[in-house]
């Protein structure tokens, strides 16, 4: 279990956050999140990293894609440039040792689905081409806000199947943004259901991280709102469901708010209070 967290200062320093907070794995940048342009990795900083990793035994690890990335969007532009650095996460990745990065599946811009779906395959199959390495990249569900793509597990796996390298592909799933699409997730019995929905409809096989993330949306409500453990509309009976379910045994990032309410350490108490 563990959380999203920066790199401020040296890349390396991320493992000492980690390290500081209780996690034993983590997810972050590699670079700043806002901005094309990446700096390259500095050697030391690399090796440094990679030493805390293994004394702290911290793992997996996950990269995260900069915010700007819309492989799905019409505009050439905006496409390229998130084909262009997909790429470069991939070698960043590989170059840190890190084996997952995460990737948002972006916006049609209301040119439509089907069109958002191909601009996705062909960017990841171009990019696994280019980038030849073993690093798996996760496609993480959508709320379904307005002319998002993969929120449903249907069309996520409209886009694994046409994915050439299915080795190198997987599926990050974003309980905020489930539930916010229409998987129920407090039951139970709604938990079970909608795991079994995905892995009739995607497997199961390739989920390799859950974001765990309450809702501040209701059920079906399309709001991408994350909110803390138990205080959103998933509820603490949701997590005590979730963290019993298959999706309890996989790593677990929390991307909660930090307000006066709760900070990220108390979330993730609060997750293992929950899982006991």
């Amino acid at each position: 279990m563990g959380l999203h967290l920066s790199i401020e200062g040296s890349i390396d320093r991320v493992v000492d956050r980690a390290v500081e907070k209780g996690c034993n794995t983590l997810q972050m940048f590699s670079r700043n999140p806002r901005g094309w342009r990446s700096k390259k990795l500095d050697k030391g900083e690399v090796e440094s990293f990679k030493l805390k990793l293994r004394e702290s035994e911290i793992w997996p690890v996950f990269i995260h894609t900069p915010y700007l990335l819309n492989l799905a969007s019409p505009k050439e532009s905006v496409y390229i440039k998130s084909v262009e650095s997909l790429k470069d996460e991939l070698r960043r990745a590989a170059e840190l040792g890190v084996p997952y990065v995460v990737i948002h599946l972006g916006s049609h811009l209301g040119h439509g689905k089907r069109g958002g779906f191909k601009r996705i395959v062909d960017a990841v199959n171009s990019s696994f081409s280019a980038v030849e390495n073993n690093v798996t990249l996760l496609l993480e569900n959508t709320a379904g806000t307005r002319n998002s793509v993969g929120s449903s597990f249907e069309d996520i796996e409209y886009i694994v199947s046409r994915i050439q390298n299915e080795r190198r592909i997987g599926i990050c799933f974003d309980t905020c943004h489930a539930f916010a699409a229409g998987y129920d997730l407090v039951s139970k019995g709604a938990v079970k259901h909608t795991l079994s929905r995905f892995d009739e409809i995607i497997g199961l096989k390739v989920l390799k991280l859950v974001h765990l993330n309450d809702s501040k949306g209701s059920l079906h409500s399309r709001i991408d709102r994350h909110e803390h453990i138990g205080m959103g509309k998933i509820g603490e009976r949701g997590f005590r469901n979730i963290l019993r379910s298959r999706l309890g045994q996989l790593p677990l990032i929390l991307e909660t708010p930090i307000d006066k309410r709760r900070n990220d350490v108390e979330n993730l108490r609060k997750v293992r209070e929950l899982a006991q």
